[in-house]
């Protein structure tokens, strides 16, 4: 397990954010980040979750004024996964990725061909 502050691994995801393509940024609609040290209970070796309705499935009249979708990053399974601090930088970076594109309505089958598993 690595040895990481809340605020190194929550600077490591807003790095990870901002490698993301200012052409897919700028398309994100309605979602925020945010770091939790744990996952839910019923998952407990979860790295992500994307909690929302994705951007393919919002019509022309989706929700105004609705909630902001989640992007939830798991600090503590990713530091038990990875042994060292680029590790989990790279991990971090391939987790956000993972869960925008979810926001975008790739699903994981789709993601695990394109080597974002």
């Amino acid at each position: 397990m690595v040895d990481m502050s809340r605020e190194e691994f929550e600077d490591a995801v807003r790095d990870a954010l901002d490698e993301i393509p200012e052409e897919l940024a700028d398309q994100m609609d309605n979602v925020v980040v945010l770091v939790e040290d744990d996952p839910p209970e019923d998952d407990p070796e979860l790295l992500g979750l994307y909690e929302g309705v994705p951007l393919t499935e919002r019509g022309e009249f989706w929700a105004a004024g609705a909630l902001p979708d989640r992007i939830t990053i798991f600090r503590r399974p990713t530091l038990a996964l990875c042994d060292s601090r680029d590790e989990v930088v790279d991990e971090v970076a391939v987790t956000v990725v993972h869960e925008i594109a979810h926001h975008f309505g790739i699903d994981d089958d789709r993601l695990h061909e394109l080597g974002w598993g």
